[in-house]
């Protein structure tokens, strides 16, 4: 297994793949707005899309495009998310993949779109279009950073890694920092690699990539109309075996979704909660999410406050087989709960690491050997007031 050694440029690290960002004046702020990443050749792609009903424009247009296996560019608008906007709304959402693949001179089928801002506005498609036009004069091989601003909303910083592993690389970004819940979450991801692949196993490992890291994460329990994680595979380094492009895209995925909750919408604390011993690891996905979505759980947290009592309740109630005598718990290593009752470690110790911005919670049910990681963030009151709107 060749080790994973972190490397420049995040979505244009992997050989043959170009991007650039700028501000169509979508946003009053005046902040970039906009984002391309174009393939020098046509690549595999793969995706994974929100399991919300109601779906974005763009996503139901990528829904079908992705199913040509191919594609030469993403293109990407933020501060509008062309979302419950009817049949303009796709009008819009097929004039800028028509607007990318025309100048590529590709069928418009291999440009997928993304877009995120707010729900219910129509799109100013004609500064989105005259976007597009200068987007395309300036991809380069240093343009990934201007494409990870031109992708943000509400986050405060850009998104973005890439490794290499022997002569392969995998790189991305991705925003995404409220309506962060597992089954994805108000994110973007958009990956990219210079390996070469079948389409039908590139989406298996970008599913079993997005399983662990993507769907494992939350912020505030809201699943949005937009998320998309899409992953180019354009072949330019060969083919590379197939464990360790998993290990890499795995990674990369992770690494972008801690991004996204440590850049959570005014969060404090960064949790990592690790659930072992379930009966098996379904289980353990129950057990984990329960406690990580809990509001009375994310407010303990942010109050400091190693509440045991409620990661007890959430579990109860969890869809996870619970025997409350077999219960462990643990901050940090230090003991909170023994055998379903609480440790005798003095309170004020427990206080001490909760108070701390990053730590982690295991959660022993001794059932069996079913194992979950997530990663969670607290509930502030500068959330609320952030999202009580005008």
């Amino acid at each position: 297994m060749k080790k994973l050694s972190a490397c420049s440029n995040s979505v244009t690290a992997a050989r043959g793949f170009r991007a650039a960002g700028l501000s169509a004046g979508i946003k009053k702020s005046g902040k970039k707005d906009m984002a391309l990443i174009v393939s020098d050749v046509l690549a595999t792609v793969a995706a994974v899309f929100t399991k919300n009903q109601v779906k974005a424009a763009p996503v139901k247009l990528d829904m079908a495009h992705v199913k040509s296996g191919k594609a030469r560019a993403i293109i990407v608008n933020s501060g509008n998310a062309n979302a419950c906007t009817g049949q303009l709304g796709m009008i819009h959402a097929k004039a800028m993949a028509t607007a990318v693949a025309r100048r590529l001179g590709v069928p418009t089928e291999h440009v997928l779109v993304c877009s995120t801002g707010r729900i219910g506005v129509n799109m100013p498609i004609v500064k989105i279009e005259a976007g597009i036009k200068k987007l395309l004069k300036r991809v380069s091989r240093d343009g990934a950073r201007d494409a990870a601003l031109g992708i943000m909303t509400s986050d405060t910083r850009p998104k973005e890694v890439a490794v290499r592993f022997g002569k392969w690389h995998v790189g991305g970004i991705a925003k995404g920092a409220g309506m962060i819940h597992p089954n994805m979450a108000t994110m973007l991801a958009f990956i990219t690699t210079d390996v070469a692949i079948s389409r039908g196993a590139l989406q298996r490992a970008l599913r079993h990539a997005v399983n662990k890291s993507f769907n494992r994460v939350t912020v505030d329990g809201d699943m949005s109309t937009n998320d998309t994680v899409i992953c180019m595979a354009n072949g330019v380094a060969g083919k590379a075996p197939l464990p360790e492009f998993q290990a890499a895209l795995d990674h990369v995925c992770l690494e972008l979704a801690k991004m996204l909750v440590k850049d959570g919408e005014c969060v404090s604390k960064f949790v990592t909660v690790e659930v072992h011993g379930a009966r098996n690891d379904r289980d353990a996905d129950f057990a984990a999410r329960a406690v990580c979505n809990s509001a009375l759980v994310k407010c303990s947290w942010c109050g400091g406050d190693p509440n045991w009592g409620r990661l007890m309740d959430a579990i109860g109630y969890s869809r996870a087989k619970v025997v409350e005598e077999k219960v462990d718990i643990a901050y940090n290593g230090v003991s909170a709960v023994k055998a379903g009752q609480p440790s005798r470690t003095p309170v004020a110790k427990l206080r001490k690491i909760v108070k701390q911005p990053v730590f982690t919670i295991r959660i022993d049910l001794h059932l069996g050997h079913g194992l979950c990681t997530m990663h969670a963030s607290d509930l502030t009151e500068a959330y609320v007031t952030f999202n009580k709107g005008e």
